[in-house]
């Protein structure tokens, strides 16, 4: 798996370096290209060393025929960044094997860093053992979330990411879901949330933060599926307080209110 995502990243530093093409121009744009010429990749290798095995990738490649072993493909999480030039993408591959995560690797190619885990081995960044971070105190953690690429208005997230601020150390927003839990594993944040994400964006992140030491949950810590709408994340020692908190969001309880920008104008004037 490791050297499929390897080859695969290789292949968008290729397109990501030409830095042409970025506009969006349909399904002749650069992105649309590297995206679907990854899954292209990535799908061939697979087929050809473990034929008898289904697959799913975000760009429609599929395989279904009830073998016990399936795949979730993200041959370019960051799609965004990608087409902006800004260096925040990855490879995901995730494999079940009769409805359990077994592994997963995501790697980060313009930084080198793949992260890798087995079911029952650990995780790993770049064959060196990660655990989850120690922060046990909610004012310290620092965290991720994103948000999606399209119809953000119907998203509730900006009120989540509001009063999770306002609790936390800070909260940042980098553009890829899979790289979020790979940092969560790897203690450089210490919780992640977000809603509705596809398989193909947790498969491999989720088993890196269990196996690194984490907690998976749905927001009110419900179990996590893979075909959850919720996903919540963190190093397991705060995960408590962060279910508490999105009940309180979710229940309307104890909520601060956005500042409005009216009076901002009006005291600005003042100044």
């Amino acid at each position: 798996m490791s050297e499929i995502a390897r080859e695969a990243g290789a292949l968008l530093m290729s397109h990501f370096r030409r830095r042409i093409g970025f506009e969006y121009k349909g399904d002749v744009d650069l992105v649309t290209e590297a995206d679907r010429s990854s899954e292209a990749l990535i799908t061939d290798r697979i087929r050809a060393r473990w034929p008898r095995h289904d697959l799913i990738g975000e760009e429609g490649a599929r395989v279904e025929t009830g073998s016990e072993y399936r795949w979730y493909i993200d041959p370019l999480d960051g799609t965004t960044n990608f087409a902006h030039a800004f260096p925040v993408f990855c490879v995901s591959l995730g494999l079940e094997h009769k409805g359990k995560r077994v592994a997963g690797v995501i790697y980060d190619p313009t930084r080198d860093e793949l992260f890798a885990a087995e079911k029952g081995s650990g995780a790993y960044l770049n064959q060196r053992r990660i655990h989850v971070s120690k922060v046990n105190n909610l004012a310290e953690c620092l965290c991720g979330t994103g948000f999606p690429s399209h119809k953000r208005h119907k998203n509730p997230n900006i009120h989540f990411y509001h009063q999770i601020t306002l609790r936390t150390h800070g909260v940042r927003r980098a553009g890829s879901a899979a790289l979020d839990l790979a940092s969560v594993a790897s203690g450089r944040l210490d919780a992640f949330w977000e809603f509705n994400l596809n398989p193909w964006d947790t498969a491999a992140g989720v088993l890196l933060v269990e196996e690194a030491g984490g907690a998976i949950t749905d927001m009110t810590g419900g179990p996590w599926r893979l075909d959850s709408r919720e996903t919540l994340a963190t190093n397991s020692l705060v995960h408590a307080d962060f279910v508490r908190i999105m009940e309180d969001i979710l229940a309307g309880r104890g909520l601060e209110e956005l500042p409005s920008p009216a009076e901002y104008a009006a005291a600005r004037k003042q100044q």
